[in-house]
């Protein structure tokens, strides 16, 4: 593996902002690179022309786009930036390339220190605390959601609305992100997050309750109205304003200083006329650069030092290489992002509960590109949806056999149809976990009774003596 090829890998790996410092840091460094603002193609451009490189194949544009048609129509694929040689793809051409040790190699990547965010600190929580795929994309939408303060932006409603699941799953996660540290993020408001701190202290008695309900009456400076409303004694309301001082309204502050990273998509998505989905790159992240070769041969023409033309020649195979890479990196991003689509429509169309199992394999063998490239290409890589903003490794989901065919069903899908059927049992037939077991053999999935019970678990639902106890008391 060259130096060369190595780097081109490591490229996969950064995010847009990580890949415009580098290549900041390149147009810096080589005099023979250049900044190119206006090298789009007109979208009538047909397809069949491939990559507009000019006549010595300097600049690529990157205006790829690709169009699924829907589950009926065949797929309608069509990339206008195609290089003859691929680096991501063996030399055999159709198989991926055989796994190496490149990730060991040190790159660009790691060379890049950051300041941790709010964003980066509750991710991380996230990714320990939740296991399920889909709860994890939940919880990302969730994560986006915050503003500054920490506080959530998008109701319940419409986040639930927005992935197409149940009120009560996105609910569900959000309780979990709100043991999260700061304390106090995730609120709804200022009330909400004071009692997210307290509730952590074992503070949130009635009487601080009653003092956060009635917060209006501190801004208007009626201590005596409010010590009524609390109910307790002149000494416990001092102690309750001194406790209530201490509290953070902006529990997301301490981040306030690292540096912001604002999410752009790489790849947008978006419904095509007469079904299917129309995908693209987004222009506004990819790096335009090209070779400034009327500068190169004029320099070669006034170079005389054996050394000095070594420098100069390594120099324009540097810019070359980087112009090339730059557009097999878009075009990699663009495939993936496609096939991603592709087998997640049903998510898409229908919501949460429809995300297929996916592995990395499955979309590996369908562009023909190695496990490990399409994990480089689905970290740090966004796509704009209807369904919001999501990583692209997002996608990738726990399976479960199917008992025909060989069809495989999503955790989050099962755990779904155990909560229909639970919800819809009868308080003369509760459904205990091996009759729930059946009747979803009985939909043509291969599921154990311990996992029944472990998504039972998951969704809060009580076993089924519990729930017979409980609709005989409420009936």
């Amino acid at each position: 593996m060259t130096p060369q090829l190595q780097q081109a890998i490591k490229l996969l790996q950064l995010s847009n902002l990580e890949l415009a410092a580098f290549v900041e840091s390149e147009l810096e460094e080589n005099p023979l690179l250049e900044r190119e603002d206006a090298i789009i193609e007109d979208d009538s451009v047909p397809a069949e022309t491939g990559t507009n490189t000019g006549d010595d194949g300097d600049a690529a544009t990157l205006t790829s786009r690709e169009s699924l048609g829907s589950d009926e129509a065949p797929l309608d694929t069509d990339y206008t930036n195609v290089l003859q040689d691929d680096p991501f793809r063996s030399a055999g051409g159709g198989a991926p390339a055989p796994r190496g040790d490149s990730d060991s190699l040190p790159g660009i990547d790691q060379t890049m220190a950051s300041e941790v965010t709010l964003r980066d600190h509750l991710i991380e929580q996230l990714d320990l605390s939740i296991a399920d795929p889909t709860d994890r994309l939940i919880g990302r939408a969730l994560v986006d959601s915050l503003d500054d303060r920490g506080f959530l932006t998008v109701p319940v409603e419409e986040m639930a609305e927005q992935l197409g699941c149940e009120i009560d799953i996105v609910e569900r996660v959000l309780a979990i992100l709100r043991e999260f540290e700061p304390t106090g993020v995730f609120a709804r408001d200022l009330i909400e997050c004071f009692a997210l701190q307290l509730a952590e202290r074992n503070r949130l008695d009635p009487a601080m309750q009653a003092m956060l309900d009635n917060l209006d009456l501190l801004t208007k400076h009626d201590l005596p109205g409010l010590r009524r409303v609390c109910g307790v004694d002149e000494e416990d309301f001092v102690e309750m304003l001194a406790e209530l001082k201490t509290l953070d309204p902006k529990p997301a502050a301490e981040f306030e200083n690292a540096s912001t990273e604002y999410i752009t998509a790489d790849v947008m998505m978006r419904p095509k006329q007469g079904g299917g989905w129309e995908i693209e790159l987004n222009n506004d992240t990819l790096p335009r650069v090209l070779v400034n070769r009327a500068y190169y041969t004029e320099i070669t023409s006034l170079t005389r030092e054996k050394d000095d033309k070594a420098f100069v020649q390594e120099r324009f195979q540097a810019a070359n290489w980087l112009v090339r890479a730059l557009d097999q990196r878009a075009r990699t991003i663009l495939k993936v992002a496609a096939e991603i689509i592709r087998q997640q429509d049903a998510f898409f169309r229908l919501g949460v509960a429809h995300l297929k199992p996916l592995i990395l394999a499955d979309i590996a063998e369908a562009v023909s590109l190695h496990e490990s490239t399409i994990s480089r290409v689905t970290t740090n890589k966004y796509m704009a949806t209807p369904r919001g903003l999501f990583e692209l490794k997002y996608f990738f989901t726990t399976a479960i056999n199917s008992t025909t065919d060989g069809e495989t069903h999503s955790a989050e899908s099962v755990r779904h149809k155990i909560k229909l059927l639970i919800d819809n049992e009868s308080a003369k037939s509760i459904l205990s976990d091996d009759k729930i077991v059946d009747m979803l053999r009985g939909e043509g999935v291969e599921i154990a009774r311990r996992t029944v019970a472990k998504y039972r678990d998951s969704l809060k639902i009580p076993s089924s003596v519990e729930r017979r106890r409980m609709k005989r008391a409420a009936g």
